[in-house]
């Protein structure tokens, strides 16, 4: 539609010249002695357009001319753009697909670019670490190490390299250095956390674990897994005098002591430090929270000493929490250990052949057989005692 318009518009214009130049009878005279040039003006007003363009487009030329080393520089470094931006989507993709070598060549096509230099540099570490050659991750990384921009970027990918590649010390250096800056990421978090651990920096790992857990963001098993390990370090360190035992145990925040892992890795402790009557008080405080078969075991291995009121009171104790758990295999085994200690020769075999009747494992099996073994023997019952050894040898040949 516009052409035709265009159309009729010239040919309107082309009519509208043609009768104002019939009609026209002016001229144009040019004196340069000794010469005279006569010319129509109508003549002279197409030579004079005609020089108009001629003009025009000469310095339409000129100027292109002039403009044409930036205009091949622009072109140059657009066609480069295009190339590094192309190559960069190949490498993030062949990293995403587990082309590792394919995606690290790829970056190496992109790093020279002012904008995509520094994304590339990260996954080519990313792919040179997946395919185990840390040196070329670290000189990847060293390409971009005085980029501002790239900083947190770098950090957080140098973080979980390392703590991947188990260095926990140079993680947590980075982690630092993260710090520092003022950036605080709960990615950042979790990473620390996990070379806190690879450190065994434990009182760390609990700061760690107690900040997540503040941001919502841990599994509460997970959460409940990794105190108990940090408390199990801590108490379990050889260097733990009974004391220092109680110290670290004191430390302990009250509902951490109620999960049945920290309390029976505890009153291990305490047991091995001859602290018998506190481990006692660990278990029994722990089972009222929540009954666990470890802790019942552990309480097996805090009796008191033969004879005295603390064994009969464990005895005591443990009939009361048999009034609601008759079939428990490990409460009834405990019960008949504790009265076999204590010479109850009729209720601790009672209680251990209960314990044989419901037990579903064979460790409990190989106990109940090798402590009815025992009460045979001090009853000076021979064949009973050997029936009992055979089944406990045989248990532990399943």
């Amino acid at each position: 539609m516009r052409f035709f318009l265009w159309l009729l518009f010239i040919f309107a214009a082309a009519v509208g010249l043609a009768a104002v130049a019939r009609f026209n009878p002016g001229n144009v005279v040019f004196f340069y002695p000794p010469y005279r040039i006569d010319l129509s003006l109508n003549f002279f007003l197409l030579l004079t357009v005609l020089l108009f363009f001629l003009l025009y487009f000469a310095f339409k030329a000129f100027d292109v001319t002039m403009k044409m080393p930036q205009r091949v520089a622009a072109y140059r470094r657009n066609k480069h753009e295009r190339e590094s931006n192309k190559a960069l989507r190949e490498a993030l993709k062949a990293l995403l697909e587990g082309r590792f070598g394919h995606a690290e060549k790829a970056a190496t096509r992109a790093v020279d670019s002012a904008d995509n230099g520094g994304l590339a540099a990260l996954i080519g570490a990313q792919a040179a670490h997946r395919m185990a050659q840390a040196a070329r991750r670290d000189q990847w990384l060293a390409r971009i190490a005085d980029d501002p921009a790239m900083k947190t970027a770098r950090l957080m990918t140098s973080v979980e390299l390392l703590v991947d590649d188990r260095q926990p010390e140079a993680a947590l250096a980075a982690v630092g250095e993260l710090n520092a800056s003022g950036t605080r990421h709960i990615h950042a978090l979790r990473l620390a956390l996990k070379a806190s651990q690879q450190a065994q920096n434990w009182p760390e790992v609990l700061r760690l674990v107690r900040s997540l857990d503040k941001h919502g963001v841990l599994h509460q098993a997970a959460s409940r897994r990794l105190r108990a390990m940090a408390y199990e370090a801590l108490l379990s360190d050889k260097a733990h005098d009974a004391e220092s035992i109680r110290r670290v145990w004191a430390e302990i925040p009250a509902a951490d002591k109620l999960q049945p892992l920290v309390a029976a890795h505890a009153a291990n402790t305490f047991n091995s430090s001859g602290l018998q009557s506190e481990a006692r008080v660990i278990v029994e405080k722990a089972l009222e929270a929540e009954w666990d078969d470890r802790l019942v075991r552990v309480y097996r291995r805090s009796a008191a000493a033969e004879g005295s009121p603390e064994l009969l009171a464990q005895i005591e104790r443990g009939e009361a929490w048999l009034a609601s758990r008759l079939a428990d295999a490990e409460l009834t085994l405990t019960l008949g250990a504790l009265c076999l200690k204590q010479k109850l020769w009729g209720k601790a075999q009672r209680f251990l052949e209960q314990s044989l009747a419901n037990a579903a494992d064979s460790a409990t099996l190989r106990e109940a057989h090798l402590k009815l073994a025992q009460l045979h023997e001090a009853l000076d019952q021979e064949p009973q005692a050997q029936a009992h050894y055979r089944q406990c040898a045989l248990t532990n040949l399943l």
